[in-house]
C-alpha cells in the first residue's frame, strides 16, 4: 500500500482484512518480505529489520501466548529518542482521586460540547470514570472523544492498556502499526497495548464524536458461549485484522506515549509506522456490530445482559470480568406474559453506558446518541417510569426493536468519576426526576395487579 516513491497515501487506498478472532496471521506488502520456515534470519529482504512484538509473558501457556514477528524498516528503538515530558491533563488512570463535590449518584450526560480549538484524536480524549489501578494492570478506563483534526505527524502508543475505539459521529481511519482499519459508527476497533498507531477524519463534517475503554487487565476475548453452543453473540469470522501496510516517510514526527498514567514525548526524524510485513497472533482488529446475533428469549422473562456481551476481558475469578463490553443491538422481543424492558435492578458491576444511534428502550427520553451514563455498584437503576408505564400497558405481540444501538463498559471494580466528567456542564441535574412518577402501586387485595 505505498506509491512508487515508498509514501504510503493512506487516503487513497481501500484498507483489506483477514478474518477471524485470535488467528495466527501472516501479511506482507513487498513480495519476498516476510521470511518462511524461521522468524529470524541473518539478513533480511529489503534491508529490513526483524523484532518481536510481545502481548504476553514469554511462558504464557500456548492458548493466551501472544507474539507478532514485525520486518520493518527501522527497529523501533529507532523510533524513540529522548524523552520529554508530556501533558494530556483530560486524560487519567486509576486509580482517580479527583477532587470534586458530586456526590455519589446515578448520572447521566448529554454529548461532549464542541471544542472551540483545533483537537486531533489524542488531545480530544476526555476521561469519565476510571476503576482499578494501572499500575497493577487491574481495571479500566473510560473515555469520550471529540476531535476535529488529523494526528498526521503525532503517532501514539498506550502501554497501559489495549484500546476499545467505539465512534458515534464519523468513521475514522486508524493507522498502526500492522495495517490500516477505516472504522465507522456501528463499528469498534481494537488495538493491542503498546502498538503505535495515528487516527485521521474520514467523510465530510465538523466534529467526530465516540467513546473508548482503556483496558488495563487481561485482553478481551470472546466470551464462552456455554449452553448457547457454537454459534451466535460475536462469531469469530467477523472479525477483520488488516493487511501489512506501512508508511515510509522522512519527516520530523512525534511519538507519544502513555506509561504508567504519565504522559511523554520523544521527537523523531520519520514515520514510525513502517512495518513491510508481519507474521503473528498479536494484531488489531475491527467488527461491525451490527453481525453480532443477538440471542434472547423467546417464551417469558427477560435474561440477564450478560447475553449481549461481545467481548469479556477476563480475571483470575472464573465468570467475573474485568470489563465485558455489552452492546443491546436491534432484535426482536417476543416474550409473553413478560415486562420486557431490562428489570430494575442493583448489581456488583459497575455500568458505564453510551449511546450509538436511536434510543435504548428502557429510556423514553433523555438518554440521547453521544450521551452517557453511570451506575455504579449496587446503585439501583432501571427503566424511566414512561418506559415502565409503556411496557407495563403495552400489546405482547411480537415487537422488533429497531434503528438503535447502546453499549455498555460494564466492570467488576467501582468506576472513580474525574473532575472533568463531574464539573462537565453537559451533565444532567435532573436525571434522577426520570423514575419520580414511580410511585406506590400496592393493593393488598387478591388478584388486583
Amino acid at each position: 500500500m505505498s506509491d512508487a516513491s515508498g509514501n504510503t497515501d493512506i487516503t487513497a487506498n481501500s484498507p483489506r482484512y483477514m478474518p477471524g478472532f485470535g488467528n495466527d496471521f501472516e501479511t506482507e506488502s513487498l513480495p519476498g518480505a516476510l521470511p518462511q520456515g524461521q522468524n529470524s534470519p541473518q539478513k533480511c529482504e529489503y534491508g529490513l529489520y526483524a523484532e518481536q512484538l510481545s502481548g504476553s509473558p514469554f511462558t504464557a501457556p500456548r492458548g493466551t501466548n501472544e507474539r507478532s514477528w514485525l520486518y520493518r524498516i527501522r527497529p523501533s528503538v529507532r523510533h524513540t529518542r529522548r524523552f520529554s515530558h508530556g501533558s494530556y491533563p483530560l486524560w487519567k488512570s486509576a486509580p482517580c482521586i479527583d477532587d470534586h463535590s458530586l456526590p455519589l449518584g446515578q448520572l447521566r450526560w448529554n454529548p461532549l460540547p464542541s471544542p472551540n480549538e483545533k483537537l486531533n484524536f489524542l488531545a480530544g480524549i476526555r476521561t469519565m470514570t476510571a476503576a482499578g489501578d494501572v499500575m497493577t494492570q487491574v481495571g479500566m478506563a473510560a473515555h469520550a472523544y471529540v476531535f476535529n483534526e488529523d494526528m498526521t505527524d503525532d503517532y501514539f502508543f498506550d502501554a497501559d492498556g489495549e484500546l476499545l475505539v467505539v465512534p458515534q459521529l464519523g468513521a475514522i481511519r486508524v493507522f498502526t502499526e500492522m495495517g490500516i482499519m477505516d472504522v465507522e459508527p456501528s463499528e469498534i476497533c481494537l488495538i493491542p497495548r503498546g502498538m503505535m498507531f495515528k487516527v485521521s477524519r474520514l467523510g465530510e463534517g465538523s466534529d467526530w464524536r465516540g467513546y473508548i475503554c482503556e483496558n488495563y487487565g487481561a485482553k478481551f476475548t470472546l466470551p464462552d458461549r456455554g449452553p448457547i453452543g457454537a454459534n451466535c453473540l460475536a462469531n469469530p469470522r467477523d472479525f477483520k485484522t488488516p493487511v501489512a501496510a506501512y508508511e515510509d516517510k522522512e519527516t520530523p514526527c512525534r511519538v507519544h506515549v502513555k506509561w504508567c498514567g504519565k504522559f511523554y514525548l520523544t521527537e523523531i526524524g520519520h514515520s514510525p509506522l513502517d512495518v513491510v510485513a508481519w507474521h503473528g497472533n498479536y494484531a488489531p482488529f475491527k467488527y461491525d456490530l451490527r453481525t453480532f446475533s443477538p440471542v434472547g428469549a423467546i417464551l417469558f422473562d427477560h435474561p440477564d445482559p450478560s447475553i449481549f456481551t461481545v467481548l469479556t476481558a477476563p480475571t483470575e475469578e472464573s465468570g467475573t470480568a474485568n470489563v465485558d463490553f455489552v452492546i443491546f443491538p436491534p432484535r426482536w422481543l417476543v416474550a409473553e406474559h413478560t415486562f420486557r424492558p431490562p428489570w430494575y435492578h442493583r448489581n456488583i458491576m459497575s455500568e458505564f453506558m453510551g449511546l450509538i444511534h436511536g434510543q435504548y428502550d428502557a429510556k423514553e427520553e433523555g438518554f440521547v446518541p453521544g450521551g452517557m451514563s453511570l451506575h455504579n455498584m449496587m446503585l439501583p437503576h432501571g427503566p424511566d417510569t414512561t418506559g415502565f408505564e409503556k411496557a407495563s400497558n403495552a400489546e405482547l405481540k411480537p415487537v422488533k426493536l429497531d434503528h438503535t444501538m447502546a453499549f455498555m463498559f460494564e466492570t467488576r471494580y467501582p468506576q472513580q468519576l474525574t473532575r472533568y466528567a463531574a464539573e462537565l456542564e453537559t451533565l444532567q441535574d435532573n436525571y434522577l426526576d426520570c423514575w419520580d412518577g414511580l410511585e406506590r402501586r400496592f393493593d393488598g387485595t387478591p388478584g388486583v395487579k
